[in-house]
């Protein structure tokens, strides 16, 4: 089977969730933006959850099938239909032979995942098939999807195997009639609010920039992209000058440089970085950054450590609950 990319759309990738052990020789971990609508789309067609998928940003792709398969899209509503019908995000869908899949406007959020069964055959770069678009390396030839390309797909999972044979589509496109619980899913919004821990570097704030942070609604800029979210609409200030040696940063990492407007290290973020690490976005809270658009608000809330970790282990368990549903739905012997 493969998939036959008609358009690319405005930014399609390969991506899984990234090269993680490589940072101390210089290369970013990379991955999905919204690692959590990449593994639940996963889990919805039974792959592991590191399979690559395809995220779609703003203005998604049309792909060909040339075989009935099964995909899921999580993420952002990115409007996707099948062969012209409306398909909901968060299902499981049998795709027939020859139905195309498209997306339209951004109803919600700005990037979706889609997952195929068997994941998508590329090799491993770095031991990741994550595009890099900055080095042109992983994913298809370090690039975005675009016209002409052909994707295959992998071998399906013995899990895969039995929801692909329980959905099989016959002409139409059939939906899976379980889902992921809403309750489950990220509260994705234009405005967030975003949970973060204070950084290294918050008490080399001056006392109204600290309250500021926190007090203050901050606009995503048009200079922004998947290494990082410049936000707009409110400065903030250290209480004096400083100099600072290069330090080791993450995803979610919210850097203060000297003209004074935050930014948000993303899923491409550089190994290290010298400016101020004023805070760190809680785990549980990247993916509503990463579905925000250009010109999206967000406010930031302070948690402490023990917070954050308690809300990424309460969504974790989410997660095992999902994936236990999913594999006591086809158990081994039903295919």
């Amino acid at each position: 089977m493969t998939l036959h990319v008609i358009t690319g759309g405005l930014q399609t990738t390969v991506q899984d969730l990234g090269r993680a052990g490589r940072q101390r020789t210089g290369i970013p971990v990379c991955g999905a933006m919204d690692r959590f609508a990449h593994r639940i789309a996963n889990l919805l067609v039974g792959n592991d959850e590191s399979t690559a998928t395809l995220e779609a940003s703003l203005l998604g792709p049309a792909i060909t099938f040339d075989e009935p398969t099964v995909i899921a899209i999580a993420g952002g509503d990115l409007s996707a239909t099948i062969s012209g019908n409306d398909v909901a995000p968060w299902h499981a869908l049998a795709v027939p032979q020859g139905a195309t899949l498209r997306f339209g406007e951004a109803r919600v959020g700005c990037r979706a995942y889609v997952a195929i069964a068997g994941g998508i055959d590329l090799p491993p770069v770095f031991g990741s098939r994550s595009t890099y678009l900055r080095a042109q390396f992983g994913g298809l030839e370090g690039r975005a999807l675009r016209s002409g390309d052909v994707l295959n797909p992998g071998t399906l999972s013995p899990l895969a195997t039995r929801i692909s044979s329980t959905l099989r589509a016959s002409g139409t496109t059939s939906v899976a009639r379980w889902t992921i619980a809403t309750s489950a899913r990220p509260a994705y919004n234009d405005d967030p609010i975003v949970r973060v821990i204070p950084g290294a570097h918050h008490d080399l704030l001056d006392s109204a920039s600290r309250e500021r942070l926190v007090s203050s609604t901050f606009k995503v800029s048009s200079n922004s992209d998947r290494m990082g979210y410049r936000l707009n609409g409110v400065e903030l200030a250290l209480r004096e000058p400083t100099e600072m040696l290069s330090e080791g940063v993450a995803f979610g990492t919210i850097q203060l440089p000297p003209g004074g407007e935050p930014i948000v290290l993303m899923a491409d973020h550089q190994t290290t970085g010298g400016y101020p690490r004023i805070g760190e976005v809680a785990s549980v809270d990247l993916p509503l950054i990463a579905q925000l658009k250009p010109g999206d608000r967000l406010r930031f809330r302070l948690v402490s450590v023990e917070k954050a970790q308690q809300a990424y282990l309460a969504q974790e368990r989410d997660l095992a609950m999902a994936r236990a549903a999913i594999e006591l739905r086809f158990p081994r012997g039903t295919a």
